[in-house]
């Protein structure tokens, strides 16, 4: 009887969220699983886009979230570890949608409080796609995380993948889409 109490109590959590409605991440600039505009396409390494951050919104995030942090992410990049397109992080809790364009350098475009992280360009702010001519179109994964965090306490010159960490040891939920991208020979 106590194992099956135990279980229970375990099993409740779980029962409570697959009720509720679901943490989501949409772009109406990028519906999932479709092909990426030249808008949101990268100007340089061979590409001629707009570079210009697509509008994002999201709903339904987990109780207890006290800021979010978002990341793009290409993990077909020929690189052995991907490709970090855009990390964003201490975006306020009551946030619930980034306009085209939020992802300029200076990070004028976000929130008052919210960082950028360094991206594999080599600088912070959105950073889109441009992958090598004739690959098979690239992934560009959008994930959304809602933090128990107020704020991550990272260095300006902090790389994707320490943002990574914290983010992923502060995750009380995340929601995300991905979107395609390729380029001819």
């Amino acid at each position: 009887m106590k194992r099956l109490a135990l279980w229970l109590s375990m099993m409740m959590p779980v029962t409570a969220l697959a009720g509720g409605a679901a943490f989501t991440l949409e772009s109406a600039d990028i519906p999932p699983k479709s092909r990426i505009k030249d808008a949101q396409v990268f100007n340089g390494f061979g590409c001629s886009g707009e570079n210009t951050s697509p509008a994002l919104s999201w709903s339904n995030a987990p109780a207890g979230t006290k800021s979010f942090a978002l990341t793009v992410f290409d993990p077909d990049a020929p690189t052995g570890s991907g490709w970090w397109h855009w990390v964003v992080y201490n975006l306020p809790p009551q946030t619930t949608s980034l306009p085209a364009g939020a992802g300029k350098a200076d990070g004028s475009g976000l929130p008052a409080g919210s960082a950028q992280g360094i991206t594999d360009f080599g600088t912070p702010g959105y950073g889109g796609p441009c992958p090598p001519p004739g690959d098979k179109p690239h992934r560009y994964i959008f994930t959304l995380h809602a933090l128990k965090v107020d704020k991550l306490d990272l260095p300006a010159t902090a790389s994707a993948a320490m943002i990574g960490f914290e983010v992923n040891q502060n995750t009380l939920g995340k929601a995300s889409f991905t979107g395609y991208y390729s380029r001819e020979k």
